[in-house]
């Protein structure tokens, strides 16, 4: 079988307001996604669809691409899903799913589901990096989003995003800040649906001035060589959008005697958050029932 592999992604900066374009910063992971394919010109368009979650089977699906439909699943939901994916992959593409192959073709997600590290977005961009089609259209055809995520599993490297009225822009960055051994991932195990927090972004009304000052942000982040002022820039950043969003920070929420910062890492509320070490920090999370940390080697591709 042929194979195709897809990085996750964490974005540092500019979550919700690159949106409206603000200048972001997103990072690759270390996991992503495999995808692995196989044709057999044997005439009975059939699909065999097998997802697998860390090597263990979870979906299994049989489609009929002529007449687009479910023919046999074990999970009615996500399989509708993919035959919604694979349709679009069809329509975008001159050559899948036209000649009545038969097409096994199987997904291997190399990360905990709820750890938000782009599971659509690997899959959006391996099935279009098989298929010949643009991903940012496939995306848009199947889920929507700024696209950023996109571009991490595209590029496979450390960028800078951001959307305008000409189109998107991604910029590859060498992302690797010397104090980058001092910053630690925490994950909170709070799965957070993205579209609930951007619906209440899409909700407030923003102006030029606060897309601005993200982008702004986001450049001294990218630029910045020193622990302490990336500290201050990442909790200058927690309380403009708190603010802006009328929520809590999620070191209000559950870390608010935490000695350094900690900021939130794409939908506020779950997933992952960001911080430093200090002294005694494993056992400080751990006590408050986050027991997942990982190093910046451990995660960051």
């Amino acid at each position: 079988m042929g194979k195709i592999f897809s990085p996750g992604k964490l974005l540092l900066t500019s979550e919700y307001v690159v949106l409206d374009g603000a200048l972001a910063l997103a990072v690759p992971t270390k996991w992503g996604q495999e995808f692995f394919f196989e044709e057999t010109p044997d005439g009975n368009a059939v699909i065999l669809w097998e997802a697998y979650h860390q090597n263990q089977l979870w979906l299994k699906a049989k489609i009929d691409y002529r007449t687009w439909k479910v023919i046999d699943c074990n999970f009615l939901q996500p399989a509708e899903f993919i035959l919604k994916v694979l349709k679009n992959v069809q329509q975008l593409s001159g050559v899948k799913f036209r000649d009545h192959s038969s097409y096994h073709l199987k997904t291997n997600l190399q990360f905990p589901a709820n750890y938000g590290l782009g599971s659509s977005s690997t899959l959006m961009n391996n099935l279009a990096e098989w298929a010949g089609n643009d991903a940012f259209e496939l995306n848009e055809m199947s889920l929507g989003g700024s696209g950023y995520d996109i571009a991490v599993a595209k590029e496979k490297s450390a960028l800078l995003y951001q959307i305008s009225e000409k189109g998107r822009s991604v910029e590859t960055v060498n992302f690797s800040p010397p104090f980058r051994e001092e910053l630690i991932f925490i994950h909170l195990n709070q799965k957070q649906d993205s579209r609930e927090g951007i619906g209440l972004y899409r909700s407030k009304t923003k102006s030029p001035e606060l897309i601005e000052a993200f982008s702004r942000l986001t450049k001294e982040v990218q630029q910045c060589e020193d622990l302490e002022k990336f500290s201050q820039l990442m909790e200058v950043h927690e309380r403009k959008l708190s603010d802006f969003l009328g929520i809590e920070t999620v070191k209000e929420k559950y870390f608010d005697q935490c000695p350094v910062f900690v900021k939130s890492l794409g939908a506020w509320g779950g997933d992952f958050v960001m911080s430093s070490k200090f002294p005694g920090y494993e056992a400080y999370f751990s006590d408050r029932g986050f027991s997942s940390v990982f190093s910046w080697n451990d995660l960051i591709a």
